[in-house]
């Protein structure tokens, strides 16, 4: 596939399509979602009633060849509002950790239920950090052991910070199956979030992404098929005996996810960039202080002109990263561990600068700046915090593994 940077008629009609449901559904409802904190199932319910939401959008978003649409998707989405956005796109985490590691038949029967139907549309969660293992994951506790005698898999453990927690229908879980191996010796399971043993714990409060819920959630001797395990039991115990043998077993479970996912979660970012970046620029156009507007100031005509510049970088880099994944080119460089670092120092910088231009209002939650100045900081912390992906880079550029 020769990469073009001209979209195709078909991203050209996702894009004004996604950015309609953003202008005109999201935008109204952001502040109040954010105020009450709470899943909001009504613009779920409306994205999946127009098709903007359910595995068959994102089942064909996944077929471009290009890898452009999933991220023209979510900049749109996120462009609207981040919180409300995460908590339609969020599923997507557990449907790629299922995609990822799961057979055939596996992917076949949970990635339609991660997200239910047109008239009853669900989300699902990817379990993987813990309280004591977020980045590190080769100190993660939650284990699985395999019930022989009754061809069942047994979970305990508790996994921290989970998107949709306590609100999913689908649970995709990482858990150590061999604590002798550490992060080589980790599986991925599938399971409904009503499985007995399963209990969510309260809806954590948090300083953004309020309308995403996120949640701890304990599994207690949680027992569940055989066919839980994604990819088989057979492929693990390969695997395993590779690890054991000193052998490569083809990378970690929930870094192959995630690693898929960070040029998504870069788009996102740029979404909240791009928002905070247009509002403040009407907004000096519109704000006269001295007898002119604001925007007539070099200060803030400069600031905004490297607001611009720093923002279609980082959509560059994360459209380059789509690519690759999307054509399968090795990312030799970390490019997409790139993309995720970038666009989320120019989501957290463009929105803190946005509130420095509206100065004194931009500081109230009567403005939009102050909730995208929340919501991105989170892009500099999860599915690998800023210093993380720094190593990732660092480690690939140098060709040394470095502590």
């Amino acid at each position: 596939m020769t990469f073009s940077m001209e979209p195709t008629d078909e991203q050209r009609e996702l894009q004004d399509w996604a950015h309609a449901f953003a202008e005109e559904v999201i935008r109204p409802a952001a502040r109040e979602w954010d105020e009450r904190e709470e899943t909001p199932w009504p613009v779920i319910q409306e994205a999946a009633r127009i098709g903007l939401y359910g595995y068959e959008i994102m089942a064909t978003l996944r077929q471009d060849d290009t890898g452009q649409s999933y991220p023209i998707l979510c900049e749109e989405l996120f462009w609207g509002d981040a919180g409300i956005g995460l908590s339609i796109m969020g599923t997507g985490l557990a449907a790629a950790g299922i995609a990822s590691a799961g057979t055939t038949d596996q992917i076949i029967e949970w990635v339609p239920r991660c997200y239910g139907t047109e008239a009853e549309p669900a989300v699902g969660g990817f379990c993987s950090s813990e309280p004591e293992a977020g980045s590190d994951v080769g100190n993660m506790r939650t284990r699985a052991r395999y019930d022989e005698a009754t061809d069942e898999w047994v979970i305990s453990g508790q996994k921290a910070w989970v998107t949709n927690g306590g609100v999913a229908s689908v649970l995709v879980v990482q858990a150590v199956v061999d604590p002798e191996l550490g992060s080589r010796g980790q599986a991925a399971f599938v399971m409904e979030a009503g499985t007995p043993g399963i209990e969510a714990g309260p809806r954590l409060k948090k300083h953004g992404l309020r309308a995403s819920a996120t949640a701890d959630v304990f599994f207690d001797d949680v027992r569940v098929p055989g066919s839980a395990l994604l990819g088989g039991k057979e492929k693990l115990d390969e695997k395993l005996a590779r690890a054991r043998e000193g052998e490569r077993t083809g990378g970690q479970a929930a870094m192959a996810t995630f690693e898929r996912t960070r040029p998504t979660v870069g788009a996102m970012a740029v979404g909240i960039a791009r928002a905070a970046h247009e509002y403040a620029l009407e907004y000096a156009k519109g704000r006269v202080v001295f007898g002119r507007p604001i925007i007539e100031n070099q200060a803030i005509s400069f600031l905004l002109a490297d607001m611009a510049v720093e923002i279609d970088a980082s959509r560059l880099l994360v459209r380059r990263a789509a690519w690759l994944g999307a054509t399968r080119q090795p990312m030799a460089r970390a490019e997409g561990s790139m993309s995720k670092l970038k666009a989320g120092r120019t989501a957290v910088w463009a929105t803190e600068r946005a509130i420095q231009i509206l100065g004194g209002v931009g500081y109230s939650r009567e403005y939009p700046v102050e909730r995208m100045h929340r919501d991105a900081k989170i892009f500099d912390i999860f599915e690998g915090t800023e210093q993380i992906q720094q190593l990732v880079i660092a480690r690939a550029i140098s060709g040394q593994r470095l502590p």
